[in-house]
C-alpha cells in the first residue's frame, strides 16, 4: 500500500490507538503507535496537506466501533483507514462475563467493513489483535482471542485489505526479550511495543 501526499488517515480501535489521546482536541494523535506512525510519515512525505486523525477509544469493542462508524469515519472522509480492534471483546468475557462470540465479532466486523467499502472507497488496514502472556492468566485468554484473529484474517481476504498480523510479530519479539518488555500485561505496549507496531505500519507502506 503506497501513501499519497493528499492521503486523509484515519487510525481507529481501542486503547492501543487512543493512548492518551486529547479528546477536546480533534488533531490530537495520542502518545503510541498512530503518533509514532503519523511523524513519519509527516517527515517523509515533508507534505503539510497530508492528513492523520486518530479516533481510537479506550475499552471500545467491535460492536463500539460500528455504532460510531458515521461519526468517526464517513464524517472524516478517510482515504485511508487502519483498524485495531478485538482485544476489549476478549477482555470482557474474563473481567465482566460479557460475551462476543466469535459470529457476532465476525457479522459487526463485517458490517463495519461494508460500510467503509460502500461509502468510502478507502484502503483499509487491518492490525490483528494480539495478546502476550503475561500475567499467566492470559493464556487462558486464547481460547477466545484466537477465533477473533482467525475472523480478522478471514476478513481482510474477502476486502482486500492489508493485514498486519501483530499477533505473530509480538510473540516473535517475545523472543527477542521478554513478553513484559514489549507489553506489560500483555496486552497494552510499552514504548518499544508501539514502536513495533508503528514500524510495521511504514513497512507495509514502503516507507520503514
Amino acid at each position: 500500500m503506497l501513501i499519497d501526499i493528499n492521503d486523509r488517515i484515519l487510525f481507529t480501535g481501542d486503547s492501543i490507538t487512543d493512548c492518551g489521546r486529547v479528546r477536546e482536541d480533534a488533531q490530537h494523535l495520542g502518545f503510541g503507535y498512530t503518533a509514532l506512525t503519523a511523524a513519519h510519515l509527516q517527515a517523509r512525505l515533508a507534505a503539510p496537506q497530508l492528513k492523520i486523525f486518530n479516533r481510537g477509544i479506550s475499552g471500545n469493542r467491535v460492536c463500539d466501533l460500528l455504532g460510531r462508524v458515521e461519526a468517526d469515519l464517513l464524517e472524516l472522509k478517510p482515504t485511508v483507514v487502519s483498524i485495531l480492534i478485538g482485544i476489549n471483546d476478549t477482555w470482557r468475557r474474563y473481567d465482566s462475563k460479557s460475551i462476543t462470540e466469535a459470529k457476532a465479532f465476525e457479522r459487526d466486523y463485517r458490517a463495519l467493513l461494508e460500510k467503509i467499502a460502500k461509502n468510502l472507497k478507502a484502503r483499509v488496514v487491518l492490525l490483528e489483535p494480539f495478546l502476550l502472556h503475561v500475567p499467566e492468566d492470559r493464556y487462558a485468554w486464547r481460547e477466545d482471542l484466537n477465533p477473533k484473529i482467525d475472523v480478522t484474517r478471514k476478513l481482510a481476504v474477502e476486502f482486500g485489505a492489508e493485514l498486519l498480523p501483530l499477533d505473530g510479530l509480538f510473540a516473535q519479539a517475545a523472543t527477542q526479550a521478554p513478553a513484559d518488555y514489549w507489553a506489560a500485561d500483555g496486552v497494552h505496549p510499552s514504548a518499544a511495543g508501539h514502536a513495533l507496531i508503528a514500524e510495521t505500519w511504514l513497512e507495509n507502506a514502503g516507507l520503514a
